[in-house]
C-alpha cells in the first residue's frame, strides 16, 4: 500500500538534518508528538456523489482513503469494502511502520506522512465537491419538465366502422374456441366455433379423432375459462366433427352461404395457430372449388375447398373463415405442402377451408344422428388413366365391381371403361376432382355427366345415392 496520494500535488520532502545542523529541540519534539497524537484515529468521511438509480451515465470512482481510486484498488486486487492483506498505518501512530525493506522514517518523516494523509483527504473531499459540481451542471442543463408531449384529446381514437377488420374480429372472437385433446400418444390442439348457444361446437374430425378412443377433450373459451367436452359425432369423409360442453348462453357464429362467395372476397381466419389462442389473420379468397384430399388414404377427406391466402398454420384447423359481413363461409381444414416435404411446416399462402354449406349440412346430421352421409354415383375410377377426363375402371377391383349393379351410374347407362369429361358443365381431369364435385352435393341431388364411350359422347342424368360414413 503506497503512502502517497496520487491525486494530491507532489509534496516536497523535508530535508534530512546533517551533522552540522543544530540538534532538534527536545521541547519541540514533545510538542510535535502531542500534536500528532491528536490527529483523528479514522479517516475523515468524504462526500460521495450519488447518481440517480436510473441514470445511464458512467459513475466516476471516488478516491479512497489512501488516495487511490476504487478502480485502482480493484485493479490491484483490492476493494474499499474488502479487507486488505496489509494493515494500513494508524493515523494516531507517531511512528508508522514502513513497507518491508524500507527504513523507518524519523519524526520529521512522520510530519511528511501526516501531511500526505491530510492532503489526500482534502483531495478526496475536493473530488467529491467536483463531482457534485459536475452533476449540478448536468442537472441545470436538463429541462425543468421531463414530461413528453401528450396527444390531443381523441387524436388516437381510430374509427372502426362496421365491416372493418377490427369490428369483424371483435364480433367473431368470443365465438371461437381453442381445443386440446389429450391421448396416450400426446396432446393435439386445434380450433373450433360455437354452433349453438347450448354448447354445440364445430371443428375438424382430425382435431378430435382420438376422442373416439376415449381421449380427453378440453375447450378453452375466449375469456379463458375451460370446460370438458364430449364427442357428439364425426365424419372423416368431410373432416368435420361436433363436440359439446355442458354450458348455455353461448354466442354462436352464423354459417353464411358459401355459394355466394367469389374470388377476391376479403376474409379473416380465426383460431389458435401453434397454440396461440384468439389469433386473427386476413386475406382474400384465392380460388374456389379447389379439390383437396386430406388425411390418410384409409380415411381421406375429399373437400371442394375454398382456397385463401389468409395465414393458416397448424392449430387453425376447425376455426372459422369469416367474410366481411361477419358470417362463416368456411371451416379451415388444410394447408398446402411445399415440394419435397412430408409434413406441414407452416403457412405458405395456400390454405383451404370446407365450404359453410357443406359444414351446415354435415353438422346437422352429426347433431341429429351422430353420423353423416355422403353422395355417390356407384363407380370405381382408374387413378392410372392419363387421358382427358376421368375413366371408369374397366374391371372389378378387390371384389368390387367397376359399376355397382343397380346403382345411379348403372341406371344412367354408364359402363366400365367409359370416360367422364364433366359434371354439371364443370370439366374434370383427375379422379379427385370428380369425387370432390360429387361430395359437394347432397344425396338425392341430380347431376349431369358428359360421358364418352369409344368415340361417342353423350350427357346422362344421374341421381346421387346416399352412403353412410364407414361403409
Amino acid at each position: 500500500m503506497t503512502d502517497e496520494n496520487p491525486f494530491a500535488p507532489p509534496t516536497p520532502r523535508a530535508a534530512v538534518p546533517t551533522p552540522t545542523e543544530p540538534k532538534p529541540d527536545p521541547a519541540a519534539e514533545q510538542e510535535h508528538e502531542r500534536v500528532t497524537e491528536q490527529l483523528p484515529a479514522q479517516p475523515v468521511e468524504r462526500p460521495t456523489a450519488q447518481l440517480p438509480a436510473s441514470s445511464y451515465l458512467t459513475t466516476v470512482a471516488a478516491p479512497s482513503a489512501d488516495g487511490a481510486s476504487t478502480a485502482e484498488a480493484e485493479a490491484a486486487g483490492t476493494h474499499p469494502s474488502h479487507s486488505s492483506s496489509q494493515a494500513a498505518p494508524h493515523a494516531s501512530d507517531p511512528h508508522p511502520t514502513t513497507h518491508a525493506g524500507r527504513p523507518r522514517r524519523g519524526r520529521l518523516g512522520a510530519r511528511a506522512v501526516s501531511a500526505v494523509v491530510l492532503l489526500g483527504l482534502l483531495a478526496g473531499a475536493g473530488g467529491g465537491v467536483a463531482a457534485f459540481a459536475l452533476l449540478d451542471a448536468q442537472e441545470s442543463a436538463r429541462p425543468a419538465d421531463a414530461a413528453l408531449p401528450e396527444p390531443p384529446a381523441g387524436a388516437t381514437q381510430v374509427e372502426r366502422p362496421e365491416g372493418s377488420v377490427a369490428a369483424i374480429a371483435a364480433a367473431a372472437l368470443p365465438s371461437v374456441v381453442s381445443i386440446e385433446v389429450r391421448a396416450e400418444q400426446g396432446v393435439a390442439t386445434g380450433s373450433g366455433m360455437i354452433l349453438k348457444a347450448n354448447g354445440y361446437i364445430l371443428t375438424n374430425n382430425h382435431v378430435v379423432a382420438e376422442a373416439a378412443s376415449g381421449a380427453d377433450v378440453t375447450v378453452t373459451f375466449s375469456d379463458g375459462h375451460e370446460q370438458p367436452a364430449e364427442l357428439v359425432g364425426a365424419t372423416p369423409d368431410y373432416d368435420l366433427a361436433v363436440i359439446r360442453v355442458e354450458e348455455s348462453g353461448l354466442e354462436p357464429l352464423v354459417l353464411g352461404d358459401s355459394d355466394e362467395v367469389v374470388v377476391g372476397d376479403s376474409v379473416l381466419a380465426v383460431g389458435s395457430p401453434l397454440g396461440l389462442e384468439a389469433t386473427v389473420t386476413t386475406g382474400i379468397v384465392s380460388a374456389l372449388h379447389r379439390p383437396v384430399k386430406a388425411g390418410e388414404a384409409a380415411e381421406a377427406a375429399f373437400i371442394d375447398a375454398i382456397q385463401t391466402d389468409a395465414a393458416i398454420n397448424p392449430g387453425n384447423s376447425g376455426g372459422p373463415l369469416v367474410n366481411s359481413a361477419g358470417e362463416v363461409i368456411g371451416i379451415n381444414s388444410a394447408i398446402a405442402q411445399g415440394p419435397g416435404t412430408t409434413a406441414a411446416t407452416g403457412n405458405i399462402g395456400l390454405g383451404f377451408a370446407i365450404p359453410s354449406n357443406q359444414a351446415r349440412h354435415t353438422a346437422e346430421q352429426l347433431i341429429e344422428t351422430g353420423t353423416a352421409t355422403f353422395p355417390i354415383i356407384g363407380v370405381l375410377l382408374d387413378p392410372s388413366y392419363q387421358g382427358e377426363g376421368v375413366q371408369v375402371s374397366e374391371e372389378a377391383q378387390q371384389g368390387t365391381p367397376a359399376v355397382t349393379p343397380g346403382g345411379p351410374a348403372d341406371q344412367a347407362g354408364v359402363e366400365p371403361g367409359d370416360v367422364i369429361l364433366s359434371i354439371d358443365g364443370r370439366p374434370v381431369s383427375v379422379a379427385d376432382e370428380l369425387i370432390v364435385a360429387i361430395r359437394a352435393k347432397a344425396p338425392g341431388d341430380p347431376v349431369t355427366l358428359q360421358v364418352r364411350s369409344g368415340g361417342d359422347e353423350r350427357e346422362v342424368r344421374v341421381v346421387l345415392e346416399e352412403r353412410s360414413s364407414g361403409q
